[in-house]
């Protein structure tokens, strides 16, 4: 059960037996004023910043998101990927509600992108997964149809099923099928964690799928988000899921994310733990072995 994502140099397999898939979110101008004004504007500066940035920071992938109000979203997205391709080798999640958009995205693209995202309602079914199909994309189905956001993990997870189904009717295998079990915020439901991690584990177990999720909506109205996106994180890992739509800049889910890949074995020799948390040499320690082995000679 392994979904593989790419661009036109490196591509990245999404799966429980991988090391977790971190998305990186930032690229996403709703909240962010400058950079939706700058996007509008045709000013993809701070673009190129948070995409090296989130890279830096241990990003598989980038999340590429224009909806501006009022503005070219197709236009605008297009330009985005085309820089941020220019600029990295990551594979990109193309983002956005609207069709067109998704679709001007999809044929600038280079390589198997990931869309993100179609719903179980109808009519977003018939028009995304003949895109998805057509551009030999991978796509994030989301758990919620015309009748809303249930709150019953059963309907959740029927939408899901429903969402499977449907693609491989249109022809996209179920690996490049990855359900989004909807994250409430848990300071207004306080189930939410514990319905996430049921649908994710029946996800996995059930329909055979791998999962994302947008991580960042649990913290959502409470302080200090940072620990608590990451213990969802390191937990949700532990029940299956195995990508997410987060900020790998924020260091309390850095070090979560890691540290739960070693948890579930998916850090082989604990390598990456071990360079992130290696401490660094003493200053002067590398020269003073070299000045020693030059008084021997």
């Amino acid at each position: 059960m392994e979904t593989r994502v790419s661009s036109y140099a490196k591509e990245i397999c999404i799966g429980p037996d991988r090391p977790f898939v971190v998305i990186g979110e930032r690229i996403n101008p709703t909240g962010r004023k400058k950079l939706a004004a700058e996007m509008a504007a045709g000013d993809f500066s701070r673009v190129i910043q948070d995409a090296h940035a989130q890279l830096a920071a241990g990003a598989h992938m980038l999340d590429v998101n224009a909806g501006i109000p009022l503005a070219d979203e197709p236009a605008i997205l297009a330009a985005a990927i085309q820089i941020v391709q220019s600029i990295t080798d990551a594979p990109l999640s193309i983002d956005s509600s609207i069709v067109a958009a998704l679709e001007s995205g999809l044929a600038v693209y280079q390589g198997k992108a990931l869309v993100n995202s179609v719903t179980g309602e109808e009519e977003r079914l018939e028009a995304v997964l003949p895109l998805v199909k057509k551009h030999g994309a991978a796509v994030i189905g989301i758990s919620n149809d015309e009748t809303g956001i249930s709150e019953n993990p059963e309907v959740r997870l029927a939408v899901a099923k429903k969402i499977v189904e449907r693609a491989l009717d249109h022809g996209i295998p179920r690996q490049d099928v990855l359900i989004d079990p909807l994250v409430m915020p848990i300071g207004a439901m306080r189930s939410a964690g514990r319905q996430v991690f049921e649908i994710v584990r029946r996800c996995r177990d059930e329909l055979q799928v791998n999962t994302c999720c947008g991580a960042s909506n649990v913290s959502f109205g409470l302080p200090n988000r940072g620990p608590l996106n990451g213990t969802f994180l390191a937990m949700a890992i532990g029940a299956g899921l195995t990508s997410a739509i987060t900020n790998p800049i924020e260091e309390t889910i850095k070090t979560a994310l890691l540290a739960a890949d070693v948890m579930a074995g998916n850090d082989e020799n604990c390598l990456r733990w071990i360079m992130a948390n290696r401490e660094p040499k003493p200053a002067g320690e590398a020269t003073g072995r070299r000045e020693r082995r030059i008084r021997r000679g």
